[in-house]
Parts: structure tokens; C-alpha cells; sequence
């Protein structure tokens, strides 16, 4: 062959080889995040989720990429958001709270989903059995109900004298329910009163607390519901304009003067979910992966706050407080 056809052959040969090389790179796994609230109000569960996924060997925008979908509390809107990630043919479907699971699980039947959520998910219709859930979806139960009555005792060791509470709740949300019915039994074990206020909007929470200075309930107790939750600045600043003592489920409400929460570390659980899903990414099936509990729970009071009440926090709670707020 003449030296002019080798370097010919050898040139076309080596044009190739990036085209070559660029087919043969795997195609990277897609996430597909749904939650029912905005970005900034779960930047730290955020963080967690890309720890779980990083201990599992997989980084964001190096070898798994993620597409987020956030309904801003509009709770409207997440079939369609849940529907749009299905036709983006994502890897994964990550759900957080009950209501963009139950989007997830109407939009498909067949795309692994991961939830973390604080309500029962045999009871919602998710999964079949906690320890086998023979289907798309898996994930983290956060144990918000059975939580509820842990944070009324906690709440009555902080105000011995209550005996008459309010209870904030959004009814409309999955799980609500299940928590009342919780917090009633405690309640009546612990000789305790309950007035309910159930709130679908904002004007909604300002009529409730209108209604409580009227008729001066002696704590407040809120339900963990994501409606509540995105609204935790105004729940807080309300509570302290009318000198209501509060239990809240979500160490977010001290860190912006809540008088005290006692829930799991949603942090972590977020980091479980996005272990789960790595495993889910490498191979493993939903049905193959039993629905996992929280494994860790945190006591938070902010003793400013308490301070500002007038109420002296007990010895004991203190040293039970996985964290005191000064």
C-alpha cells in the first residue's frame, strides 16, 4: 500500500475515534424529584438527599443527573408534574410528603419511585406490606403519627398547667387524620382538652388565631402537614404575638423562634431516601426493598422563646433536648 492511501486509512480510522468513543460512554441515569413545596424550603433535606446518593457513589451532574419539580404548595398542580417527569422517561421517581406520592403512583405503575413521607403508606394504598411492598415504590416512613403523641407529652412537661390545647391541622392532607386520632387518645389519657382549627389557607390561620384569643387555649399543638409547614415563619410570629406556648414537629420551627419541636431528623430520612435510590439506580427493585422507619428523632427547644413566654424549661428536658436554641 503507498504511504499517501496508509495515511489515508489511518486518518480516516483515527477521525473516528472520538465518535467511537463518544457512543460507547453509558448514558447517564435521570432523576426525576417531585415535592409538593419550593426549593428554598428544603434546601437542608436537599442536602441530606445528595449525601444518601453520594455514599451510594453517585454525585450530581457527574455521573446521575437530576430534574426538579416543585409544586410551591399549590397541591394542584402535582399530577401534572408528576405526569411530565413520566414522559421525560426518568430513571427514579423521588416523592417527598403523601400527596406527591399519591400524584407519583397515579401517573405510573412501573417507574421505581422513592417516597419519604410521615404518613402510612398501606394505609394511603402505596404498598402492600411494610416489609415487602411488591410494586414501583418504596421509601422512608418519617413516623409523623405515631410522633404526635411524644410531642403532647413534651409540650405538657414545658406548660404543666395546660389544660386546654389548640390544635392546628390541614384535614385535607393525607395523614391529618390519623395524627387527630392520635393526639385525641393522648389527650384523653392525659386529662387534656383539645379545640380543633382546621385551616386550608392563610386567611384561614389568621381566623384560627383569632379565634384562640378569644377563647385563650393555654398551648397550641401543630399538625405536621406540608401546608403548615411552609407556613411555619407566620405560625411562629403568630404564636408569639398571642403569647401561645407551641409544639411543633420540625426542628425548622425553633430555628425560626418556634418554642419547641420534637419530630424525626428529616435531614437524615432524606438521606436514607437517596441511598434507596442509588441502590434502585445499580439494579435493585422497589418490591425487594422493605419500607424503612427513621432512625433518628431529635427534641429541639429554643429557650429564647421560653424565655419570652415566661416559662422556665425543666431540668430534665433540657437533658433530654437534642438541641437548646439560645
Amino acid at each position: 500500500m503507498k504511504r499517501r492511501e496508509l495515511i489515508t486509512v489511518f486518518g480516516g480510522v483515527a477521525a473516528t475515534w472520538p465518535l467511537v468513543a463518544h457512543a460507547q460512554q453509558p448514558v447517564m441515569p435521570v432523576i426525576g424529584f417531585l415535592d409538593p413545596r419550593t426549593p428554598e424550603a428544603i434546601t437542608d433535606r436537599l442536602r441530606g438527599f445528595r449525601q444518601g446518593l453520594k455514599d451510594a457513589g453517585l454525585v450530581e451532574g457527574e455521573n446521575v443527573a437530576v430534574l426538579y419539580r416543585y409544586a410551591e404548595y399549590q397541591l394542584e398542580r402535582l399530577p401534572g408534574l408528576a405526569v411530565d417527569l413520566i414522559r421525560r422517561q426518568v430513571n427514579v421517581l423521588v416523592t417527598g410528603g403523601g400527596p406527591a406520592t399519591l400524584a407519583a403512583k397515579a401517573a405510573t405503575a412501573t417507574t421505581p419511585t422513592v417516597f419519604v413521607l410521615g404518613d402510612d403508606p398501606v394505609r394511603l394504598g402505596l404498598v402492600t406490606s411494610l416489609a415487602r411492598p411488591e410494586g414501583n415504590l418504596t421509601g422512608i416512613n418519617i413516623l409523623n403519627e405515631e410522633l404526635a403523641t411524644k410531642r403532647l407529652e413534651f409540650l405538657r412537661v414545658l406548660v404543666p398547667t395546660a389544660t386546654r390545647i389548640s390544635v392546628l391541622v390541614n384535614q385535607a392532607e393525607p395523614g391529618a387524620e390519623n395524627q387527630l386520632r392520635e393526639v385525641h387518645a393522648a389527650a384523653l389519657v392525659m386529662g387534656l382538652k383539645l379545640q380543633i382549627a382546621n385551616v386550608n389557607t392563610t386567611g384561614e390561620i389568621y381566623g384560627a388565631f383569632e379565634t384562640m384569643e378569644r377563647e385563650r387555649p393555654d398551648a397550641l399543638f401543630v399538625s405536621a402537614t406540608p401546608f403548615l409547614a411552609g407556613r411555619r415563619v407566620q405560625l411562629v410570629q403568630l404564636a408569639a404575638f398571642h403569647r401561645l406556648p407551641a409544639a411543633f414537629s420540625l426542628r425548622e420551627y425553633p430555628d425560626v423562634g418556634g418554642l419547641m419541636s420534637y419530630g424525626a431528623n428529616v435531614v437524615d430520612a432524606y438521606r436514607q431516601g437517596g441511598a434507596y435510590t442509588g441502590r434502585i439506580l445499580k439494579g435493585s427493585k422497589p418490591a425487594d426493598l422493605p419500607i424503612l422507619q427513621s432512625s433518628k428523632f431529635e427534641l429541639v427547644i429554643n429557650a429564647g422563646t421560653a424565655r419570652m413566654l415566661g416559662l422556665t424549661v425543666p431540668t430534665s428536658l433540657l437533658a433530654t433536648a437534642d438541641e437548646v436554641i439560645e
